[in-house]
């Protein structure tokens, strides 16, 4: 196979997506219809969950299903729903497999919706030593690990829970072009306003803090409760929140102390924009600072917090999690940081409501999953 002919190095942007689709690099079940986003691709369950004794990696001389036959206990069939036990790894065979050219490569992340609810997936495929990240040329079927680590959930045959992109070369911006970028046209926003240059802190991308200053009763975010009721992923705003979330107050000074284990959803403090010629990725926070962890479920498709009028961002979600001991965080305090990925070319399609995306200009952090009052 040839290389696939592109304008230059980066991510695939919408109207590139639906060539790729076209060209058959992503394939589809016949029952399956493509659901692109501005710079990302949805990925759909298919109709049986594989429970595993434990996760695993198929390295580079098995398949998937030839690892399977060690690790796979039993199977659950989705097309009725499936009920997924907390803490147990599932294998789920997806609807899509791909045929990418030798310069094409691809990376998967969990959609929004997905990590919000504690729900931790992992794209797997053949021969690979490494989660998520599709090697250069793969040929084959896509699988997917779900791990639900607070809530038993239900999900169904065609679900979305992950979404995946498409990229050749380098696309990582570097700091001098994140500067550059964030002096032109305004990358991170608080209380409206530009941050100023000299508080514009990019090391390896854009850091965001929290924001524990709180509404009116002093509620700063969610922590998710054990033992709730059953969560069904296929209905979109049909739980009532009470029923598994309480909600977090602040302390005196704007802080609030983490509990060991416990899942924490709050918001960032500064509104990120991510213009149509860029995405974002929310990567790891630096261990360093604290025995702390943000879940990262998110990748920002162009146009989250941005519009052609001046839109002044949109703040994160964040999934947090402490470990080992209790962890007292502060306002502002800096949690996490997004890196951001060159298109191509800008994507002709941007997220927000046009597209019917959820969380633009969010002022709360529950999933789509929850009554919203």
């Amino acid at each position: 196979m040839t290389d696939y002919a592109l304008p230059g190095a980066g991510v695939f942007p919408a109207h590139l997506l639906r060539r790729a689709v076209d060209d058959g690099l992503i394939g589809f079940s016949a029952d399956t219809k493509p659901a692109i986003q501005p710079a990302s691709i949805d990925l759909h369950l298919g109709d049986v969950a594989h429970r595993l004794r434990c996760s695993f990696l198929p390295d580079s001389t098995h398949t998937v299903e030839q690892r399977l036959e060690e690790f796979a206990m039993d199977t659950v069939d989705l097309r009725a729903g499936g009920v997924l036990e907390r803490n147990r790894p599932y294998l789920i065979p997806l609807r899509e497999g791909l045929d990418l050219a030798p310069n094409i490569r691809a990376k998967a992340n969990p959609k929004s919706s997905t990590g919000r609810v504690d729900v931790f997936t992992r794209v797997i495929t053949d021969r690979s030593y490494r989660f998520d990240e599709v090697a250069a040329g793969y040929r084959g079927q896509l699988y997917l690990e779900v791990v639900s680590s607070t809530f038993t959930i239900k999900v169904h045959p065609g679900l979305a829970l992950n979404q995946l992109r498409l990229m050749v070369g380098h696309a990582e911006v570097d700091e001098a072009e994140l500067a550059a970028m964030h002096a032109r046209r305004g990358l991170l926003y608080e209380l409206g306003r530009t941050v100023e240059a000299d508080e514009f802190v990019h090391t390896g991308g854009v850091f965001l803090g929290l924001d524990l200053t709180g509404d009116d009763d002093g509620v700063v975010g969610y922590r998710a409760k054990r033992n709730s009721r059953l969560l069904d992923l296929g209905e979109i705003g049909g739980h009532d929140p009470t029923d598994y979330w309480e909600p977090v107050i602040r302390e005196r000074g704007d802080q609030i102390v983490l509990e060991p284990e416990d899942f924490y959803l709050l918001l960032s403090a500064q509104g990120i924009s991510i213009p149509p010629d860029v995405a974002g990725e929310m990567v790891a926070f630096d261990p360093t600072s604290g025995e702390l962890r943000t879940h990262y479920a998110g990748f920002f498709d162009p146009g989250f917090g941005w519009d052609a009028e001046g839109m002044t961002g949109s703040r994160a979600a964040l999934e947090v999690r402490a470990h080992d001991v209790p962890f007292m965080v502060q306002d502002r305090l800096r949690v996490c940081k997004i890196a951001f990925e060159k298109l191509v070319e800008p994507t002709d399609e941007l997220y927000g409501a046009g597209i019917g995306s959820n969380y633009q200009g969010q002022q709360s952090t529950l999933s789509k999953y929850f009554r919203r009052d």
